[in-house]
């Protein structure tokens, strides 16, 4: 392992003002939203949506790295070029995701434990010889009545840590993923306290494993209230609570925080983004940038609907969220820029 490389790759995913491309849905979860638009849920079906937004024509210059799913790296493009080689030739650096979905947490009734450890090792070593250059694992905590519990909380933790020492062995950036589920009803307070919580005991783990934070990412939510909560807070403070949360919590030795978009809309996803780079970007300890799927994919998806005929225009969706959100990294998003020609 050479912690130097890892640390130039962890740096390039959030240089430039760019962020990454989550496009690594499992083959279910993709399904479901195939079925929603009367896309057939097929292998080829999911290639060809793959190939349309790895060959979207100027994507590198918004977008620093791409995470895909264990199937998409073993398929090709049309012209039979893997894409693996698809995105290096994008100018975009490639991930996958490694986790084995999150499962039902024994003696935790409705909670879960990211699963996927046994043979991971194996797995990593075969991904790094593919030309993949990091990884991302996700964990998921819901709010409720009584939750998240104390051994949720830390089997999750625990199991980040040794998935995040794992890829650094083989020289994999990994990308730490803990979400709290903007599912439910909880305040902006709650949210607040329960997501310092989940990141001071990942940390904790991160430096009992001797993960090697500079050569790191970390995913989070960004602090919400739920989205059954009576009261909705503004962009401005939703800005300010997930950066306030985040100086208490995030080491400063983490070169970037790329948000997941979580259920937000895609503009709603972006302005949150924008406010906090436009306010805490001068004198923040780590990059804010975001590591979107649905808030940049839905909309070009939307729009193929599995008619080659809507490849462009789906593309050009797609870019055009990717510009979005890289204002949004420069705190200069507005809503004006989604007004339509």
């Amino acid at each position: 392992m050479s912690t130097q490389a890892l640390i130039n790759t962890a740096n390039a995913l959030v240089a430039d003002d760019k962020g990454l491309l989550a496009m690594d849905e499992s083959n279910p979860t993709c399904n479901k939203r195939f079925a929603q638009l009367g896309i057939p849920q097929t292998a080829d079906a999911r290639r060809a949506y793959r190939e349309l937004i790895i060959t979207t024509p100027g994507l590198g210059a918004c977008i620093s790295g791409a995470i895909l799913y264990d199937e998409t790296i073993r398929q090709a493009t049309r012209e039979e070029i893997p894409f693996v080689q698809a995105v290096i030739d994008a100018g975009i650096i490639p991930g996958v995701k490694v986790d084995a979905g999150a499962k039902e947490l024994a003696g935790h009734p409705g909670e879960k434990v990211t699963e996927g450890l046994d043979g991971l090792r194996g797995r990593l070593k075969e991904y790094a010889q593919m030309g993949l250059r990091f990884a991302k694992w996700r964990a998921v905590i819901v709010i409720g009545d009584g939750l998240p519990s104390r051994a949720c909380i830390e089997a999750n933790a625990h199991a980040l840590a040794r998935y995040a020492a794992l890829c650094q062995e083989v020289g994999l950036v990994p990308i730490v993923e803990p979400e709290v589920l903007m599912d439910g009803e909880h305040t902006l307070a709650r949210c607040f306290a329960v997501t310092e919580q989940v990141l001071h005991t990942v940390f904790d783990q991160i430096n009992t494993q001797g993960v090697i934070l500079e050569g790191m990412l970390l995913k989070p939510n960004m602090v919400l209230p739920g989205l059954s909560c009576s009261q909705q807070e503004t962009v401005e403070a939703v800005a300010d609570a997930t950066v306030r949360c985040f100086l208490r919590a995030v080491p400063a030795a983490v070169p970037g925080v790329v948000f997941l978009s979580g259920g937000q809309s895609a503009e709603l996803a972006s302005a949150r983004l924008s406010a906090m780079n436009a306010g805490f970007k001068s004198h923040g300890p780590w990059a804010l940038s975001f590591s979107y799927g649905r808030a940049l994919q839905q909309p070009a998806m939307d729009i193929w609907s599995g008619q080659a005929a809507n490849v462009k225009a789906a593309q050009q969706a797609l870019l055009h969220r990717a510009q979005c959100n890289r204002a949004a990294r420069r705190g200069e998003y507005s809503a004006t820029m989604e007004v339509k020609d």
